[in-house]
Parts: structure tokens; C-alpha cells; sequence
């Protein structure tokens, strides 16, 4: 079931979730099978966190890495990844469910490659749940900021 808050900003923007059986999405090759799609359409989100412990969820498409030094290049400082308890803490959903909606104090970069699809599939808030959407729309939505991960690294990933 999608979170209220998650069903409160697809309303507000003509969105429809995608409900799957529990733990049928948690991972890139599961959600993309699923929807019958390539992992490179289903928006994976990653959070990361600073030492200053400020947190950043990159959205980019399944089948990327983002690397640590590209991060810090385009963050201005170094970065880990969030653990799966953190992740929860301060995003609100399990990793498996994490997506860009309905974040509070979480800056969010979306990967400029996943404008590549005509629609891309970020999950809903839990590992059952996502959205069809575009890159556009994403960004609009949540207020991410689109980055070209690849100019940032100097070289494709």
C-alpha cells in the first residue's frame, strides 16, 4: 500500500500508483521485470550523507553506479551512502520503497541520463509500490535538481 503522504502528492498531480505483491519490487532486476522494462527505467533512489550529516537521494537510472568522486564533485564535499536504518530514519520508507516523494530536508538530484525514456519507474514507499512518470515530471514534482552525472565525472559511467 502506498504511504498516505505518497498518495497525497500522486493526487495532487494526476499521478496513479503501481501496487505489486509485498517485496515483488525491492530491487532494480525485480521492479523492472515486473513492470516488463529494461533496469534502466526503474529510478533507483540512493541516500547519501555528508559529514556536516546533511542528505542528499540521487535518482538515476537502474543500471548506474553513481561514483563516490563524481558525487563529490558535484556536492562539494565527500559523501557515504546511508545505511538501511538511516535510510528509513530519514527518508521515512525501507530500502526497496525509497522514493523521491514527499521528502522533508532531503535535497534530491535527479541523474539527467534517466531523460533518456519516454517514462521512467521511481518506486511509491514501500517494495510493492511505484509510479509512471518522466524526468520532467519528477523534477517538478519534487523539486530535485537534474545533474549530468556524466560531465560531472568527466567520462561516461
Amino acid at each position: 500500500m502506498v504511504p498516505e503522504k505518497v498518495q497525497k502528492v500522486f493526487r495532487d498531480h494526476g499521478l496513479e500508483a503501481i501496487e505489486f505483491e509485498p517485496g515483488s519490487t525491492h530491487t532494480v532486476e525485480l521492479a523492472a521485470a515486473r513492470h516488463g522494462v529494461e533496469p534502466a527505467r526503474i529510478a533507483k533512489s540512493l541516500l547519501f550523507r555528508n559529514k556536516a550529516e546533511a542528505y542528499t537521494l540521487v535518482v538515476c537510472p537502474g543500471d548506474k553506479r553513481i561514483p563516490s568522486g563524481t558525487l563529490k564533485r558535484v556536492l562539494g564535499s565527500k559523501v557515504s551512502m546511508a545505511d538501511a536504518g538511516e535510510t528509513e530514519r530519514v527518508t521515512g520508507y525501507r530500502p526497496g520503497g525509497v522514493c523521491p516523494f514527499a521528502l522533508e530536508g532531503v535535497e534530491i538530484l535527479l541523474d539527467r541520463e534517466l531523460g533518456r525514456y519516454e517514462t521512467i519507474f521511481p518506486a511509491a514507499g514501500t517494495d510493492a509500490t511505484s509510479v509512471r512518470t518522466t524526468l520532467e515530471a519528477l523534477a517538478r514534482i519534487t523539486g530535485g535538481r537534474v545533474v549530468d552525472f556524466v560531465d560531472a565525472a568527466g567520462a561516461p559511467l
